[in-house]
């Protein structure tokens, strides 16, 4: 039985991170995510696979801010004996400088070296490893989180950060950034069960780092498609979602990528699988969600949301429902096995928020 999950929805326009529980369907806490505000502009949340920790990345500063979903996994740096740390939406604690945070749920924040001055630059495509098989303690260890960003023109990076203390251990360049949108560095990523990292680039390639040899292959995409969101599904396979163009299925197999039939036209954003064989991709053109079948690539149902202005990112929990987050609204949570059967959450602010908002990408994927 699921005792804890939460979503985590960046607050871009406030330059903070909401974290949601997804048992209850309630806002519990609010963390700024960096000390310059809106400024920040948080785009992208990654959560660990054991759920203990959430990354936030700012598009805007080049910052990325850890924070830990439970009180044992905070630190009390003013030493009084408590953790003075965020208890609802309203209750924001300050940043008094670039390393100086008052809530004691927050146990890192780094300065990526992102181009100076170069919106499209600043961190975005981000995933957590699981980490390393400890046999003693039965679980995985010394977890890893690869951020992308740009730091020059026409070059990328997707550097390996320690995941509890958010050092940099080292860094895979990709050189010629030449293909889709280059102002923009890596935009989306994903892990597959050999843990390699999968991202693409916005209107680009979709891109494969073998993490332990730091080397990485790449393929560029149908010429029907623009590449934006991206996951990788319980099989190993890559989905893009395309603004615009089809969904795309990608078999690392015999590298090619097969259309979802249904889908074709669309302008969709956020992608995520589930754990009962399906897709879910955030529709702009037509305002929900694209409910896909991932054996046959063909879309089974589009469901409207309402209210519903810009959805966004999509994300599965560790329970296994879908999470569609709406960029002017709020959070719709549904039910795989019965789409009719949502809540809606709304939340304050501006949601411009993607990435593996739960940890369930991570959490269920199969080990290879």
């Amino acid at each position: 039985m699921v005792e804890k999950s939460y979503l985590w929805v960046a607050n871009t326009d406030q330059g903070s991170i909401s974290k949601v529980n997804t048992l209850t369907v309630v806002e519990e806490a609010r963390y700024r995510s960096g000390p310059s505000g809106g400024t920040e502009s948080p785009s992208r949340t990654a959560v660990s696979a054991d759920g203990r920790f959430v990354v936030v990345s700012n598009r805007g500063t080049g910052r990325s801010t850890m924070i830990a979903a439970n009180e044992a996994d905070c630190v009390d740096k003013n030493g009084n004996n408590t953790i003075d740390t965020s208890t609802s939406p309203a209750d924001l604690r300050n940043w008094n400088g670039p390393d100086d945070w008052e809530d004691e749920c927050i146990v890192w924040s780094t300065l990526l070296p992102s181009q100076p001055g170069e919106f499209g630059a600043g961190p975005r495509g981000m995933t957590w490893t699981l980490g390393t098989w400890d046999y003693d303690q039965c679980k995985f260890v010394d977890p890893k989180v690869w951020i992308g960003y740009r730091p020059a023109t026409n070059v990328a990076h997707m550097a390996r950060l320690d995941g509890l203390t958010g050092v940099v251990e080292d860094t895979v360049e990709i050189n010629p950034w030449n293909i889709g949108q280059v102002s923009w560095g890596p935009y989306g990523a994903a892990l597959d069960g050999q843990q390699n990292v999968w991202f693409t680039g916005l209107r680009g390639a979709l891109y494969k780092i073998d993490t332990q040899a730091l080397t990485y292959q790449f393929w560029t995409a149908p010429g029907d498609s623009q590449f934006y969101g991206m996951t990788v599904d319980p099989e190993g396979r890559a989905w893009t979602a395309a603004n615009c163009g089809p969904v795309y299925r990608f078999d690392p197999q015999n590298e090619t990528f097969a259309p979802v039939t249904g889908t074709e036209g669309g302008c969709w954003r956020g992608i995520g699988a589930d754990t009962m064989g399906q897709v879910w991709a955030a529709s702009n053109g037509q305002c929900g969600v694209s409910q896909i079948d991932r054996e046959t690539a063909t879309q089974i149902q589009f469901h409207t949301l309402d209210p519903c202005s810009t959805p966004v990112g999509v994300s599965v929990d560790i329970e296994g429902y879908v999470w569609i987050v709406d960029q002017g609204q709020g959070a719709w949570k549904i039910d795989p096995a019965d789409p009719n059967n949502k809540q809606f959450l709304p939340i304050a602010n501006n949601h411009y928020t993607y990435s593996d908002m739960t940890g369930g990408q991570v959490a269920n994927i199969i080990i290879q």
